[in-house]
């Protein structure tokens, strides 16, 4: 039995969500500049991508730059830029023939006005597909996006549009760049680190966490299939017992 069989369709996580990991030390270990483990990594996105459409994933998340990679080299910045723009624009016909529609998460404002362009327009050309939501994290910060939600709520609170007694999950929920995707039930990070990075605080609040040795570029469909049945074997609990589940 391969182990796409040993899956079980019924079972799948809702929102899955990865963090992108090691492109620079596979470059690296192939004796090539970083940047050719971002070109490399694109591919591993792509394959990724509409390995989750097939298998009926209907949302994916992709930590794809966050607020903390601006401070790394200007040159490192500007290739990750050009791959991303290249990228998008490359691959939009395979996310409508997928039936993939784009979203962006993140300090979007951040980003250089031809990046912010190319990801709206693509954005704009998918927004009718429904099959699933692609979610790219872009500028992205988990503790910024709390403090926005914090800040937006108390500006509410102080102009009588909410009373602070209302405040609850549901609230923050409506106020984070997520508001629209249900909590992640699967988060998985390549090349054997073992952090979450600043990378949706929030909303793993109660994910399984999968960590993997495999460098993303080296990352393909036979990896996701192995966290998927991963997390197919574990129990989750939502702070019940096991009698409770059952």
């Amino acid at each position: 039995m391969n182990l796409l069989e040993k899956i079980d369709t019924n079972h799948l996580p809702k929102h899955l969500a990865i963090i992108m990991d090691g492109n620079g030390r596979w470059a690296k270990q192939q004796g090539y500049l970083r940047a050719m483990g971002h070109e490399n990594g694109s591919q591993s996105v792509k394959d990724i991508i509409e390995t989750c459409s097939n298998l009926g994933i209907e949302n994916l998340t992709l930590y794809t730059f966050s607020s903390e990679n601006w401070s790394r080299p200007k040159i490192e910045v500007e290739i990750l830029m050009k791959i991303l723009v290249k990228t998008l624009t490359k691959d939009i016909k395979m996310l409508q023939k997928n039936n993939i529609k784009l979203n962006a998460i993140g300090n979007l404002e951040k980003l250089p006005e031809k990046v912010r362009k190319v990801v709206f327009e693509a954005i704009e050309k998918t927004k009718d597909s429904t099959k699933m939501t692609l979610t790219l994290a872009l500028s992205y910060g988990a503790r910024e996006e709390i403090v926005n939600a914090v800040r937006n709520i108390s500006d509410k609170v102080k102009n009588n549009i909410i009373s602070i007694d209302s405040i609850d999950d549901s609230i923050i929920n409506e106020h984070l760049y997520t508001q629209n995707l249900p909590e992640v039930d699967l988060l998985i990070r390549t090349s054997g680190e073992h952090r979450i990075s600043n990378f949706l605080l929030w909303q793993i609040a109660y994910a399984e966490l999968y960590f993997t040795d495999v460098l993303w570029p080296d990352f393909k469909e036979q990896d996701l299939y192995e966290a998927i049945i991963s997390y197919q074997k574990r129990e989750r609990r939502f702070g019940k017992t096991s009698e409770q589940i059952k």
